[in-house]
């Protein structure tokens, strides 16, 4: 069943589900040790937070890589289910937008990785004269291949998935000019994706909608506070605020 949010292939911090009667930790998620902390807490139970489906659902469901087993984690199994159907009546449509990939390396990539730097160690070693003096060409080649390796260390820059409502001023407001004016906004760095209408109350509805961004190159809260609520947008938008931010 499709779903908007995106899993990110790798967890590392906490999801915590704060609510009236108590308050429940999960962490990695994305291991045996975590689906069962899950599968145990959703044990008669249908959602995260109550009777109905909340935050908290949306929070963890991102952190769960895919559906748990329905033989080892049924409870768990039938909540994915169960959440990742509401979402997607509410956001129909395939999510062509993000791409992500859950696969990790494998236990024999590691030794092709080393014998590769071992070749290109003995390649750079077959290239030295060790009995002669390195020249200037020699060593232009030699700064070159030193820039070339350490460029390859440097860290892709992450990504993170955003939910975010976006308020009119009232009920007299034009939606469909308001979410022109929010899809005006390019950056490099932002991609926006699907976006529904949902009542508030008083013939009032909000603007809820998924972006995309590079982290190192949007900030969201410099996107609110700098284009999506100055002029000319703020003649539609009152208000904007985050819902789900998750880390791919």
């Amino acid at each position: 069943m499709c779903s908007f949010i995106s899993k990110p292939p790798h967890y590392h911090f906490l999801i915590t589900s704060n609510f009236a009667e108590m308050a429940v930790t999960f962490s990695y998620l994305h291991t045996e040790a975590g689906l069962k902390s899950l599968e145990s807490f959703l044990s008669g139970k249908t959602y995260i937070s109550g009777n109905q489906i909340t935050k908290d659902d949306v929070k963890v469901y991102a952190a769960v890589l895919e559906k748990p087993s329905a033989d080892l984690y049924p409870s768990a199994s039938k909540w994915y289910e169960c959440v990742a159907s509401k979402l997607s009546s509410s956001f129909p449509g395939k999510a062509t937008g993000v791409g992500i990939s859950a696969q990790a390396p494998s236990a024999e990539a590691a030794p092709v990785k080393e014998a590769a730097k071992e070749a290109d160690a003995a390649d750079d070693d077959d290239d030295l004269d060790l009995f002669g003096d390195e020249t200037e060409e020699e060593k232009k080649a030699a700064e070159e291949r030193d820039q070339a390796k350490s460029s390859t260390k440097k860290k892709e820059s992450g990504k993170s998935s955003v939910l975010m409502d976006v308020k009119p001023w009232d009920d007299e407001t034009d939606m469909k000019k308001l979410e022109e004016a929010v899809r005006s906004v390019e950056m490099p760095g932002l991609l926006w994706g699907a976006s529904k209408l949902v009542p508030v109350g008083y013939g009032i509805k909000k603007l809820t909608i998924m972006l995309t961004i590079v982290d190192d190159l949007v900030s969201v809260d410099s996107l609110i506070e700098e284009r999506l609520t100055v002029e000319p947008i703020n003649e539609y938008v009152q208000s904007c605020d985050i819902v789900a931010f998750n880390k791919i």
